[in-house]
This record gives C-alpha cells, sequence and structure tokens, in this order.
C-alpha cells in the first residue's frame, strides 16, 4: 500500500497490528530524511488518532509513547497536542493523557535552537493552564454532586501532575519565560485560576483542598520568583548604614534628602537588613554623631540634622514598599529597640544639656533649670508622631518607658521653668523662625530698612545664626536663605539723596549681609550661594568677589589676579580716604565698590610702610578706619593678605602678617555703628577660617578674639612628618578594630582622598583588605570599606573597576591574592560600588560635596577603552580573538550576533559614558576568563562576582549592571556547577528583550 500521508500511515500500522518498533522503522521507511517529525506534527497525528472512541487506543498510544522514548518527537509538541484535548467527561482519555506527561514533566529538556526552547516554554504553559482546566471540570463535577467518588480521583490524578510540574524550578523559570513571551496566554492561566479557586470549597477532602492551594500559591509566585529574597536576621549591627547616615550629618547636611533615601535603600537592599533594625541603625548612628560632634557649630548641624532633617528622610522611606508590615510597625519596633541602649540615650542627653550642666557649675543658673534637662528621645519621639510615621499611642507609650528609665539617670530627672533651653529644643524652635525670616525678607527693603534691621540685628546675637542656618540647611531652605542675602547685599548698592541715619543703616545691612554669606559659604560650602546663571547675565557682587578673591581649602590665589586691579582713581581716592580721615564716611559710600578697591589700596599702604613713607602709628590709624564701621572691608583685605603672604619669602612675611593681626582685633571704641560686637565675632570666625593654612605654614599665631567656639572643627588632622600610606593604613587598621566609622575618620579619610588621589586611595585600600584571612573581617571589611568609598562613590568606582581589578584578573602573579576569604569579599565590594554608582549615575545623582572634588577626565577612559569601534582596544582586541560559539544561537536572527552583543546594545546605552564603557569591559573581561581554557582563583573571583550580582539583584533587572553582560556568556555560567540553576539564568539575563528571553530558555532547557 503506498502511503498518502501520515494518518494513512498511521491507519494501516493499526490495521496490521504493527509493534510499536516495527512502526517506527516502517515510518522511517514510509518518510525519507528531509521533514522533522514534528515539522509533520506526528505526536498531535497520533493523539488524534488514539482518542477517537470513549477509552483511548492502547495501540496508538504505544507508539506515542515509543516515539517520546526514542525522541522521535519533542516534549513541546506532545505537550501542545495534549493541551488540545478538551473533552473532560472521557475520564479514561484524560487519564491515559496524564499518564503520559509523567514519562517527562519532571524531566523537561531541550537542546535544540533558541526558537525550539521558546517553543518548550508555551507548550509546557498551555500544559499548565489544560491542567488547570481539568480540575477545574472536575471540581464543578463534584459541586454537582455527579459521581463524586470518580471525580474526586480524576482531581486527584490533576493535581499530582501539576504538583509534579510547579515542584521543579527548572519548569516554573520555563513557564515564567512563557508568561513574559506571551502574556495573553498567562492571563488565560490567571483566569482557569480563579475559576478553580471559586470550586474548592465545595470539595470534602482538606488533603485535596490544601494540594489545591499549594499548586494555585506556587502558580501565583512564578511572576515574582526573582524578587524573593529573604532578610539576614543573624546580625543587629550594620555598620555600613552607620557610616553613610555619619558621613551625610557630618559633610552633607544641606543636601537633598533623596539621594541619601536611594543610598539607604540600597543599602538595605543590597544587605538585606531588616526594616526594624534598618531604622534603629539610622537612629543609633544620630546619636552616635551627636555624642562626638565638637562644640558650637558641628554639634548644631548633628542636632539639626537629626531632629529635623531624618525625620524628612524616614517619611519618603515609607513610601517604598516595605513587604507586608506596615512602616510606623518598623519604627515603633526600631524605638523600642533603640529604649533598651540606655547609656547611649543618657550619654546623648548629657551631651545636649552640657550647656545647662556648664552654667549651674558657674552659678549662672538655678536648680530648676538643671532639673528641666532635655530628653531627646522624647523630642524625637514627638517630631516622628507629627510626621505621621508613629501613631498616637505608641508615641505616649514609648515615652513613658523612657521618662522611667530616665529616673535612675543621674541629673537627667525632668521638671518644668527651665531657664536655658538645650539645643534640641532650640532647633526645633528655630525651624518656623526660618520660615518667618524669610518671608519678612521678601518684603520690600526700602520702605522699612530699619525694621530689616531690628530682625536681622536679632539674629546675629548669641547663637542664634547658627541655629537659625542649620535649622535652614537641614529642612532644603538654606539656598533659599542665601540667595535672599544676595538681593539684600546688592539693593545696598542703590544710593539716592540719604542721610546719615539712612547711610548708616544701609552700611550696616551690607555689612551684616557680607558677613552672614560668607559664614554661610565657610560652613556649608560655596555651592550653596552660587546660583543659577540670570537671564540678565549679570552676577551678583557677593559671587563675583567670593569665586576670585575669597580664599577656601584647596583653592590657590593669585594676589596679583586682576580681580584684586580695581580701577586706579578709585584704589587712590580709597588710600587717600583711609589714610587722611579720623573715621570712615558713611554718606554716599559705594561699599561693593570700596571692598573690590581695598586689596589693592593695602598693596599700595604695605609699600608705603615698608619703604618708610608711613609710620606704625598710621598703619594703625588706616587699620582702625578700615575695621572701624564696616568688618566686610577686613574681610576683603584680608583675603588678598592671605594670598600675598603666601607668595612672599619667610623674611618679608613680618609686616603683612603684622597687618592681619591689627586688622582681626577688634576696635573698642564709642564711635562703632550698632551691632559692632556682634559683627566682630562673626568676622573673627571667618577670619580664623581664612587664615589657618597660611599661619600654619608660617608658624605664626594670632589671637582671634574668643568666639565662644573651639577651634575650627576637623581642621589639620594628619600628624605631621607621618608618610600619609601609614596614616591611611592606620586609620583604616583602627576603624576595622572597631567595626564602625567615626566622624573624625571620615574626615581623615575624605583629607588623604583629596591628597593621594583616588587611584592612590582606592588601590592602598583594596591591598588592606586584601591581606585580611578571617572572613568575618573581611566581611567588615568590605562594609566599612564601602561606606568610605561613599565619600566619592563615582571615581572611586571607576577606578576599581577599570584598572584595578583589570589588574588582579589578568596578572598571573596577583592571582593568589584573590583566595577566598579576601577574594570573595572583594568581588562583594566591587559588586556594591558598580551597583550604587550605576544606581545614582542613572538618576543624576552626585551630592554637592562629590561635584566639588575633581573629576577624572573622560579621556582617561576612552584612551584606555577607545570610542571608535574601527581601533577596538587590546583588551576589545584580547577578548575579541576567542572563535565565536557557533552552538549558542542558531537561528538566522542569532547567529549574527558577535561574541560581544549585550542588553545594554540593544537598549542603546550611551558608551560616551565613563561608567558604561568601564563597566561593559569588565564583562567582556570575565566572559573572556570564563571562556578561556586556564583555570584559577581568578575564575572563581568571576563566580563569585556573578553570585554577588545575583544576591543583590532587585526585580525587575532592566537597568541593572548586568545588562552589560555579553548574552554568550549565559552558557558558559551554566557550566559552572554552583551558577547551574534556573532561578540565576533568569536573574542574570535581561528578560525584557526577546533575545534575552530566548538566551535564558536556551540555558535553562538545557539544564
Amino acid at each position: 500500500m503506498k502511503v498518502v500521508n501520515l494518518k494513512q500511515a498511521i491507519l494501516q500500522a493499526w490495521k496490521e497490528r504493527w509493534s510499536d518498533y516495527q512502526w517506527a522503522i516502517n515510518m522511517k521507511k514510509f518518510f525519507p530524511k528531509g521533514a522533522t517529525w514534528d515539522i509533520l506534527n506526528l505526536a498531535e497525528a497520533l493523539l488524534e488518532q488514539a482518542m477517537i472512541g470513549p477509552s483511548p487506543n492502547p495501540l496508538i498510544l504505544s507508539y506515542l509513547k515509543y516515539a517520546i522514548s526514542s525522541q522521535m518527537v519533542s516534549y513541546s509538541t506532545v505537550l501542545t497536542a495534549i493541551s488540545k484535548f478538551d473533552d473532560f467527561s472521557r475520564d479514561l482519555c484524560v487519564q491515559s493523557l496524564l499518564e503520559i506527561m509523567d514519562m517527562f514533566c519532571d524531566r523537561l529538556s531541550c537542546h535544540g535552537k533558541a526558537e525550539e526552547c521558546i517553543g518548550l516554554c508555551r507548550a509546557l504553559m498551555s500544559a499548565l493552564n489544560w491542567l488547570l482546566r481539568c480540575a477545574a471540570f472536575y471540581t464543578e463535577k463534584f459541586k454537582e454532586m455527579l459521581d463524586q467518588a470518580a471525580a474526586e480521583n480524576q482531581l486527584k490524578m490533576c493535581l499530582e501532575r501539576l504538583e509534579k510540574i510547579l515542584d521543579s524550578m527548572k519548569n516554573r523559570a520555563l513557564i515564567h519565560i512563557a508568561k513574559l513571551e506571551e502574556t495573553s496566554s498567562w492571563s488565560t492561566v490567571e483566569q482557569s485560576l480563579v475559576k478553580l479557586g471559586e470550586n474548592l470549597n465545595s470539595l470534602s477532602s482538606p488533603q485535596l483542598r490544601s494540594q489545591a492551594d499549594e499548586c494555585i500559591s506556587l502558580i501565583k509566585s512564578i511572576p515574582t520568583m526573582l524578587s524573593a529574597h529573604s532578610d539576614q536576621l543573624n546580625k543587629t549591627g550594620f555598620p555600613t548604614i552607620h557610616a553613610v547616615v555619619l558621613l551625610e550629618g557630618t559633610m552633607n547636611l544641606t543636601g537633598e534628602t533623596q539621594p541619601l533615601v536611594e543610598q539607604l535603600m540600597m543599602v538595605k537592599r543590597m544587605q538585606r537588613i531588616p526594616s526594624p533594625l534598618f531604622v534603629l541603625e539610622i537612629w543609633k548612628a544620630c546619636f552616635v554623631g551627636l555624642i562626638e560632634s565638637p562644640e558650637g557649630t558641628e554639634e548644631l548641624k548633628w542636632t539639626a540634622f537629626t531632629f529635623l532633617k531624618v525625620p524628612q528622610v524616614l517619611v519618603k522611606l515609607k513610601k517604598y514598599p516595605q513587604g507586608e508590615k506596615d512602616f510606623t510597625e518598623d519604627v515603633n519596633c526600631a524605638f523600642e529597640f533603640l529604649l533598651k541602649l540606655t547609656p547611649l540615650l543618657d550619654k546623648a542627653d548629657q551631651r545636649c544639656n552640657h550647656w545647662v550642666l556648664h552654667a549651674w557649675i558657674c552659678g549662672r543658673t538655678t536648680n530648676a533649670a538643671l532639673c528641666a534637662c532635655c530628653d531627646c528621645t522624647s523630642l524625637l519621639l514627638q517630631e516622628c508622631s507629627k510626621q505621621g510615621l508613629l501613631s498616637e499611642t505608641n508615641m505616649t507609650n514609648l515615652a513613658a518607658k523612657r521618662t522611667a528609665d530616665r529616673e535612675h539617670a543621674p541629673r537627667l530627672k525632668s521638671a518644668e521653668n527651665a531657664n536655658i533651653q538645650p539645643n534640641p529644643g532650640l532647633i526645633l524652635r528655630a525651624e518656623p523662625t526660618v520660615t518667618n525670616i524669610l518671608k519678612t525678607m521678601d518684603a520690600d527693603h526700602s520702605k522699612s530698612p530699619e525694621g530689616l534691621l531690628g530682625v536681622l540685628g536679632h539674629m546675629l546675637s548669641g547663637k542664634s545664626l547658627d541655629l537659625l542656618l542649620a535649622a535652614a540647611a537641614a529642612t532644603g531652605k538654606l539656598k533659599s536663605f542665601a540667595r535672599k542675602f544676595i538681593k539684600l547685599n546688592e539693593f545696598t548698592k542703590h544710593i539716592s539723596g540719604e542721610g546719615s541715619k539712612a547711610a548708616s543703616v544701609r552700611a550696616l545691612l551690607f555689612d551684616i549681609s557680607f558677613l552672614m554669606l560668607c559664614h554661610v559659604a565657610q560652613t556649608y560650602g560655596s555651592e550653596v550661594i552660587l546660583s543659577e546663571s540670570s537671564p540678565t547675565g549679570e552676577v551678583p557682587f557677593f559671587e563675583t568677589w567670593m569665586q576670585t578673591c575669597m580664599p577656601e581649602e584647596g583653592k590657590i590665589l593669585n594676589p596679583d589676579h586682576p580681580c584684586f586691579r580695581p580701577d586706579s582713581t578709585k584704589v587712590e581716592s580709597l588710600v587717600a580716604l583711609l589714610n587722611n580721615s579720623s573715621e570712615m564716611k558713611l554718606v554716599q559710600m559705594k561699599w561693593h565698590e570700596a571692598c573690590l578697591s581695598i586689596s589693592a589700596a593695602i598693596l599700595e599702604i604695605l609699600n608705603a610702610w615698608e619703604n618708610g613713607v608711613l609710620t606704625f602709628e598710621s598703619i594703625q590709624k588706616i587699620t582702625d578706619n578700615i575695621k572701624g564701621k564696616v568688618c566686610s572691608m577686613a574681610v576683603c583685605a584680608v583675603a588678598w593678605l592671605v594670598a600675598h603672604v603666601r607668595m612672599l619669602g619667610l623674611d618679608e612675611r613680618e609686616k603683612s602678617l603684622q597687618m592681619i593681626r591689627q586688622l582681626a582685633t577688634p576696635l573698642y571704641s564709642e564711635n562703632t555703628l550698632q551691632f559692632y560686637n556682634e559683627r566682630v565675632v562673626i568676622m573673627s570666625s571667618i577670619l580664623e577660617h581664612m587664615c589657618a593654612d597660611v599661619l600654619q605654614q608660617t608658624a605664626t599665631q594670632i589671637k582671634f578674639p574668643s568666639t565662644g567656639m573651639d577651634t575650627i572643627p576637623y581642621w589639620n588632622l594628619l600628624p605631621p612628618k607621618k608618610p600619609i600610606k601609614e596614616v591611611l593604613t592606620g586609620v583604616f587598621t583602627k576603624v576595622l578594630e572597631k567595626g564602625w566609622v567615626d566622624s573624625r575618620s571620615i574626615h581623615i579619610f575624605d583629607t588623604l582622598l583629596h591628597m593621594g588621589g583616588v587611584y592612590w586611595f582606592c588601590n592602598n585600600l583594596v591591598k588592606e583588605l586584601l591581606k585580611e584571612t578571617r572572613k568575618e573581617h573581611t566581611l567588615r571589611a568590605v562594609e566599612l570599606l564601602y561606606s568610605v568609598f561613599c565619600l566619592d562613590m563615582q571615581q572611586l568606582t571607576l577606578t576599581l573597576l577599570g584598572h584595578i581589578l583589570p589588574n588582579l584578573l589578568t596578572d598571573s602573579s596577583k592571582w593568589h591574592m584573590l583566595m577566598d576569604p579576601p577574594g570573595k569579599a572583594l568581588a562583594k565590594l566591587s559588586v556594591w560600588c558598580a551597583l550604587s554608582s550605576y544606581s545614582s549615575h542613572n538618576r543624576g545623582q552626585a551630592s554637592a560635596r562629590q561635584k566639588k572634588r575633581h573629576r577624572e577626565d573622560i579621556e582617561d577612559y576612552i584612551s584606555l577603552f577607545p570610542l571608535d569601534d574601527t581601533q577596538p582596544s587590546k583588551l576589545m582586541r584580547l577578548l575579541s580573538s576567542n572563535e565565536e560559539d557557533a552552538n549558542i544561537l542558531s537561528s538566522p536572527t542569532d547567529r549574527s550576533m558577535s561574541s560581544s552583543l549585550s542588553a545594554s546594545q540593544l537598549h542603546t546605552v550611551s558608551m560616551r559614558d565613563p561608567l558604561n564603557r568601564v563597566l561593559a569591559n569588565l564583562f567582556l573581561l570575565i566572559s573572556s576568563i570564563l571562556g578561556a581554557k586556564t583555570a584559577g582563583t581568578h575564575t572563581q573571583f568571576v563566580q563569585w562576582f556573578m553570585e554577588e550580582c545575583v544576591d543583590c539583584l532587585e526585580q525587575g533587572s532592566r537597568g541593572s549592571i548586568l545588562q552589560f553582560m555579553p548574552f554568550t556568556m549565559v552558557s558558559e555560567l551554566v557550566k559552572v556547577s554552583t551558577m547551574s540553576s534556573p532561578k540565576i539564568v533568569l536573574a542574570i539575563t535581561d528578560l525584557s528583550l526577546p533575545l534575552g528571553r530566548r538566551v535564558a530558555a536556551k540555558a535553562i532547557a538545557a539544564l
């Protein structure tokens, strides 16, 4: 009989009762090589013939089983054929189909092309839907009370197969890919799930019900299978969070809260920190920072950070998904833990109350005031309650616990009627005052300059100014504060016919605004003052003076710069005025011009003094005139003298330093303008900051009038005559022993980073990490190093991934350094830095502190990894010399894929960016190490690196650093035993791309 088609061949076999192997031999004769059995739809044809009657045809079914066992047909075509059968009332047919599924469902695989693997994913999802429909049919039948025993038996068989399929992580991963490939088919699965769920209550057997519930929850977990991470529960201290908070409070009070929130969330995710312990660590860091902050401005800054900024940070953290638990519960839980740290809280209370205690010891306050000591925790609880972070009940409960605790603390019992307010109370009261002052400053200055002067005078008294500035900085209002003072300073330029009173008010408004702006620039950084360019293009006087004439850390000024050489006629008239008058005139005086001309005038006066034209008495009279009415002229004069002294030889400096000394000494005369003492205090602080470096270099001492504060905090921290490498290793060792970074160490690290440069700093700290041999020490070192790298994460990451790692991985003489545990720790550090930098870089977040630092030129990275792809770098040539893996993907669209094609190229990520370029090249290097014929500790390092990437990954990896990984690397990675898991393959491929899904399907199907 001549066979015309498949159906005829099957019927002939049935009629002649061929055995299964006989059937296979004859089929191969009938259908010579060419078309595959899958293209001919053999599985579907066999099932169609086998399922014609009320019960299945055993002979034809035996042919199908033989075809499956001998791999004549693929698993995907069999599953697709089964899912097309929908007459569930034929129980025997359904049973036989379930038995066929038993043959292979727990060991599905496919070693063909990528398209075939995607076909298997689709078929498996169809089979899952078929099983759900089947189970729903039998639960419905059970509900209708029709033949319950048979229905229960059939349902049991269905659920067993469902369980068998879903118990395999590999199958769930393939269904996950199919869900992304065909969203419409997944909606059908969801509908079938709903239908099955509705009928479950009618089941009498609790065993069947729990089995069905388990299957339903497993299916529902498939879309989120990548995001399930368990929190670390074996640790209570998290030094990275501690250091990030300390760094922000010490160096970046004026920074926006969002970048800090993002950074904290990134650390929480990477280290899998439980929410209550995460919030607890933030509070612990705040209290430690408060306790160890130097007296004066730094202490006020820390108080503002703790009581004003951190609650705002927590409000933003509340908006992030926190799992099932409510964030307010986590905050409550964190406070419960915090209350157990009584010594820490007592110490913080004591620190906040030291002014009260000091006044009591000196007899300047009463016992009642001493008793009204500040309770930091209660104030913090009230602030959190106000922000909606704590319920009223929880706040009252926690406050009561702390009050009971304080009964046992020495000199910390609370009472009413205090005369002296500790800092936290003052800071909380200063915040609304800032808003009121900003409103006052918005008014028209010309209408009531005297009223405005009264407000400013009140701000200058005591520590009011520093309190207000700290409150403004912590609430993000400092820039607006500075703009208002610049506007006021500009207003004083306008002179109309004025009497002596109006002239003195104008002089005072100019002087106070100038001094306040100088003070803000020195305390919080000059970037707070700078404005975006105005449409008129006119730069305000103070900004011009600050950028060109004001000495700052790391800024060297040229005393002969044109900015110090204004119009000579104005200089001559100013010299004459200073030399001839008994005191400075105020009426019609252009103060901004006087401040710009004073540098050249001082040079003239200095030359005249050195050449004997002027006597010391004349100089005294001149300096008295300069500082007598407005202090800002003295500040401008000293600014130039500081630049001038730097350029002089040792024997030439005496007169210049003497002049600085004269200008810094206040004038005790009855003829001074209003608020002179208050203005002198601010002037002295400004001059002390300006002269600090020069006085140290010239070994000169100048006694500045007491400002009621300690010397400049965190200045001159490096020990003299000690190599900076020794200082770096010494500080790091000390920090590692302690287990956390303190404010002083942060400032030393920052100074060393400035001094040694990014490569020196990073390289030496990595060497220190690689010396560690104990596992717990290396883990602690990674947490601490990551937090130190936060000083300039972008630049340090570029150096670590672009220079240091490639050197270690390509030089075989250094491979021994990458042994476990230091090698594993370095892999962890590298991933943490890469993820943090990439995340903040994508959002364009760099703190003002980091923007201020010298940026490494992009050219450094272009020469390392050239942009012109027609001339690949040495590294690129080395990597592309490997033959392209012919087996990786063999569909027409895949063959064109080069060994370096990655998801980032399909997402058209810009390779002009240094970080993107460094990441792409690092992954190419990793890919070449995996594909190399020799293995060693460097191969192990790559494995640790990839494992850490997967561990730190968040759901929806598009845009993560893994998008730079070449697609060809996936097949290399699954050969490594610890990486051959379906979940890891899903995590490392970009499933938002069709090509990514094919790569993942091919790798998982082959496992």
